[in-house]
């Protein structure tokens, strides 16, 4: 697959696409870093609107909190993570899936970033000017230190959880959901990815990376440096797979043919002021070839685990399934049992 016109096929792919007081059970905590706290918040319904400085970044970072009907029994939480775009723009789990009435009656707290757009959810090597000027930011990218030190403590003192987790994650955050339960192995009860590509560092994924932060002005030598470096390494989880914890993990991807949400019935591809046929062919076409990718690179993560003897990971690899919502929200239903079982729930 590391051919020429597989990389050549994968970057128009990209493109195309991307263009468009808490109450502690027995599970772990993160230690908050000094400054870590809750900013602002509102709240319409079960939704809350807050915002929470990260002392690593040194900004206020946006998030957005579905919470349980009953807030006087303590939740656990379950961080679900937006994908390139990181929900700065219409293509987040708010706007492309029913994630609000899903979770509505469930028992948890459910904590989306609505930032982190191209950064793959890591902790960067350097400032980015590129992504400071297009996202508007400080260009600081610390989202390991934020995600698994500076947030949860937060969440669990605001919202009054279990201090019990899981994380969930899409495309690009598919890839960082399973890098940062290897960084961070005590904090998650269960973690699921969605069309991620768990291989970052070969000449394929490293290509894959590399052309979702240009896609947002950055450099990728500003992230884990330069191609040979140890920090590609250090941060693929195919090639940490031994590090993985021990928990469930549900990992899903499909083929790329067209599926079930690929045609015109699909509600997604009717969007004001423009050809739902033209969406379709994009989405078949487009999304189809990065699935085809993320499928490789899922049917390569599955040989890899079972090799080391991991019988803790479900693999749900579709016989068809573009790279899009329709996929994903089934995707977070399927994998929800496993969720919340492992949540206590």
């Amino acid at each position: 697959m590391n051919t020429p016109a597989f990389r050549t096929l994968l970057a128009a792919a990209c493109v195309a696409a991307l263009a468009t007081a808490p109450v502690l059970a027995d599970g772990p905590r993160a230690t908050a870093a000094p400054g870590a706290h809750l900013v602002s918040r509102g709240q319409t319904g079960q939704t809350a609107e807050i915002s929470v400085y990260s002392p690593s970044m040194d900004r206020t970072i946006a998030l957005r909190v579905l919470r349980p009907a009953d807030t006087a029994t303590p939740a656990p939480t379950l961080y679900l993570l937006n994908g390139a775009g990181g929900g700065e723009d219409s293509a987040n789990w708010a706007g492309q899936t029913n994630a609000a009435e899903f979770f509505a009656g469930k028992h948890v707290n459910v904590v989306m970033p609505m930032e982190g757009a191209f950064s793959y959810y890591t902790d960067w090597q350097q400032p980015d000017p590129g992504l400071a000027k297009n996202l508007k930011n400080n260009g600081v990218n610390k989202w390991t230190t934020f995600l698994t030190q500076e947030l949860p403590p937060v969440i669990d003192a605001a919202f009054g959880t279990t201090g019990v987790n899981s994380l969930a994650g899409i495309s690009m955050a598919g890839s960082s959901v399973l890098d940062l339960a290897i960084q961070a192995p005590q904090l998650y009860r269960s973690v699921a990815s969605y069309s991620g590509c768990a291989m970052t560092s070969d000449p394929v994924g490293r290509e894959f990376v590399s052309l979702v932060v240009r896609l947002g002005g950055g450099k990728v030598e500003n992230m884990w440096g330069q191609a040979g470096d140890a920090a590609w390494r250090e941060h693929d989880p195919y090639v940490q797979a031994h590090r993985l914890p021990d928990i469930p993990i549900y990992i899903a991807a499909g083929s790329g043919l067209p599926g079930v949400h690929d045609t015109l019935a699909n509600p997604r591809v009717h969007v004001e002021g423009k050809n739902p046929a033209s969406i379709l062919q994009n989405q078949m076409l487009v999304g189809g070839g990065i699935e085809a990718a993320t499928m490789y690179c899922t049917a390569q993560m599955a040989q890899r685990t079972r090799e080391l003897g991991r019988t803790n990971i479900t693999y749900n690899m579709r016989a068809t399934g573009t790279h899009s919502w329709g996929y994903w929200e089934d995707d977070l239903h399927a994998s929800w049992p496993m969720m919340a079982t492992a949540l206590g729930l």
